[in-house]
This record gives structure tokens, C-alpha cells and sequence, in this order.
């Protein structure tokens, strides 16, 4: 059944359709009295801006409304209720109940295996938008300078770009493992508290009540999106680098330069040599969304999802160090041997 974006109470319907597809009226939750859900009516373009922004109402919409919620007007003026809606409605007579019962059932079915096919879409387009990214990152370390003919380096090339991919699914793969276990230890811990202070699972708000494991890596991978992006921005446009002052050349300061020590010794720590932006936004940007999704789709403290983001960063890290020797080949020798050149990019 889907929830409300705004007070996450379960409820049947969440927008009327007429005649017309495009003609359709916003359902009020009967709770909270707000629209049950605005984005229903939203493009997608603007879906992908509020992930961007990381917008809670967006991840509620994406992981527990979308393709529900919709009841239909005939020309009669007769409300045919979609199916996914008719089955989440209980059934008002006895000798229908058996037949409610057999409709949840294939409809949750359907909806799982929907939305682990989702996952595997959505997941296979992010890995490849990571390898990009990544094989940016080390293009410029990569020699194959010893290839004298074009097919070797061309080969040279692939070769080096399907360790990427491969390492960047091992760590994906990782991570996501981390953290569903670790997630399934914290639930089982908070229904056992719940159990010893004898809350009925009722009171348990409607992200929990409709909760399954598999919205977690589609969280994660919707997570995900907004470090993509602005790694993407960063293998494009890359800081330019400042020009080399000799040593006894002075510069006149301008208008515009601050002069002050303290702003200097602080601005100078946003230097490109000190500061490395893609590990930054990879991890540090990355591991705070990944906490607001999981904050989200868990309805929990924000401790324990920190605890979990912090559990699945120890699998990644052991994946990248195991699987170094393998995908350090092809990378240089100078700066670091080639099993440390993969995890220095991967490892929090």
C-alpha cells in the first residue's frame, strides 16, 4: 500500500484519473490533510534534481509510491481502482477473502521482482557511469608507452577499462552486501527492544510497516546519484592549475586578495595539491547521502544508520585491498607500486 509523502500513513489512493490520462486530481491524506503525494504529477527530470538535492519526499515517492496509488473514473462514474491499489484494500466480505489474500500475495511478487529488475538496471548504469569516472581519475597515470603498434595500446586500453568496470562492481557488490547485512542486524535488534517493551508492530510507522530488504541497495543506488554527478562534473571540467612563481618574483596584491595570514593558511588548505576533491566527494559527500537515504527507508536513529554506512565502508575497503594486485595491472610503477595506486582512490 502506499504512503504519505509528508506523515508516512499508509493509504489507498493517492491520486483520481479520468478519461483523460493527463486529467487527474491529487488525493488529501486523511491524516496530515496534505496532498497523500505531489510528485505523482512531477517529470522526471524533476525526480532526478531532488535526488540530486537529496529531498526526503522524493526517496518516499521512488521507493514506496511509484506505479501505485492510482484509482480510475469510467464513463459511468464508476471507481476501478488499479490493481495494486484493489489489492491493498481488505476485503469487505468473508467469501472474498481468500481471494484478497491470493491477489497481495502475487502482488507482492510482482512488485519485488519488479523492483529487484529495477535494481539490476538502475545499478548495471551506475557502474558504468562510475567506470567512466574512475578511469578518468587514472588515465593519466596509465602508461602504454612500451606498445609500439596502435592495436596493442588499443587492446592495452580495453584491458585496463574492464579491470575498472570489474573493480568497481566488486566494490559496488561489497558495499551493498555490508550494509544489507549489517541492516538486517539493527532491525532484528530494534523489533527484539520493541518485543521487550511490548510495542505492537500497529504503532510502527508506514515506511516500516511496508519496508522489504530489497529497498536498500535501490536506496543506495538512488543515494548515489549525487556524488556520480559531481564526479562527473569534475573528470569533465578539472581545476586548472595554477601558474608556476619563481622564487624571487613577487606579486602585487590586488583588490580583490586577501592578505591576512589566517585567511591564507586557511584557503591554502582547498588547494588542489592538499585536497583531494574526488575522494572527498566520493566518500565523505557519498557516505552522507548514503546515510540520509538509509535514515529514510529505515525510519531509525541516525546513529545506527552511521553504523551501518560505517560497516559497509569496512567491506568496500577489504574488497579494494584484496582485489588491488588484480586491478593494479596495467597502472605505473612510479608514484607507488600498482597494488597501491586502485585502493589510494577506493578505500574511505
Amino acid at each position: 500500500m502506499p504512503i504519505c509523502t509528508s506523515c508516512t500513513r499508509p493509504t489507498p489512493y493517492l491520486y483520481t484519473v479520468y478519461e483523460s490520462a493527463h486529467n487527474l486530481r491529487l488525493e488529501q491524506c486523511t491524516a496530515c490533510h496534505a496532498f497523500a503525494d505531489p510528485y505523482v504529477e512531477h517529470d522526471t527530470l524533476t525526480l532526478l534534481l531532488d535526488l540530486i538535492l537529496l529531498k526526503r519526499d522524493v526517496y518516499r515517492h521512488l521507493l514506496f509510491n511509484r506505479g501505485l496509488g492510482a484509482r480510475k473514473v469510467g464513463p459511468a462514474g464508476v471507481y476501478s481502482p488499479s490493481p495494486g491499489v484493489q489489492a491493498g484494500r481488505q476485503a469487505d466480505f468473508s467469501s472474498k477473502s481468500r481471494k484478497s489474500v491470493g491477489e497481495q500475495a502475487s502482488l507482492a511478487r510482482s512488485t519485488e521482482k519488479a523492483r529487484w529488475l529495477l535494481i539490476l538496471k538502475l545499478g548495471t548504469a551506475l557502474i558504468v557511469v562510475d567506470t567512466f569516472i574512475r578511469w578518468a581519475h587514472l588515465s593519466s597515470r596509465i602508461s602504454f608507452e612500451g606498445s609500439a603498434y596502435p592495436a596493442n595500446r588499443t587492446q592495452n586500453v580495453v584491458n585496463a577499462t574492464f579491470r575498472v568496470f570489474v573493480g568497481c562492481l566488486v566494490e559496488t557488490a561489497a558495499f551493498h552486501a555490508g550494509v544489507i547485512c549489517t541492516c538486517y542486524i539493527v532491525l532484528k535488534g530494534l523489533e527484539f527492544a520493541q518485543l521487550r517493551r511490548h510495542q505492537h508492530r500497529s504503532r510502527l510507522s508506514g515506511i516500516r510497516q511496508e519496508f522489504r530488504y530489497s529497498h536498500v541497495p535501490l536506496t543506495l543506488l538512488y543515494s548515489s546519484i549525487t556524488k556520480l554527478f559531481l564526479l562527473f562534473l569534475l573528470s569533465i571540467w578539472r581545476p586548472t592549475r595554477t601558474s608556476q612563481v619563481g622564487p624571487h618574483t613577487v606579486q602585487q596584491p590586488n583588490g580583490t586578495t586577501f592578505t591576512h595570514p589566517v585567511l591564507m593558511r586557511a584557503l591554502e588548505l582547498l588547494d588542489e595539491d592538499k585536497v583531494d576533491r574526488e575522494w572527498v566527494i566520493r566518500n565523505v559527500l557519498g557516505g552522507m547521502a548514503a546515510g540520509f537515504g538509509l535514515r529514510v527507508v529505515l525510519d531509525c536513529h541516525p546513529i545506527f544508520t552511521t553504523t551501518i554506512i560505517l560497516a559497509g565502508w569496512v567491506m568496500k575497503t577489504a574488497a579494494a585491498t584484496m582485489f588491488a594486485e588484480w586491478a593494479g595491472i596495467g597502472l605505473p610503477e612510479g608514484g607507488g607500486s600498482s597494488e597501491q595506486i586502485w585502493p589510494a582512490y577506493s578505500i574511505p
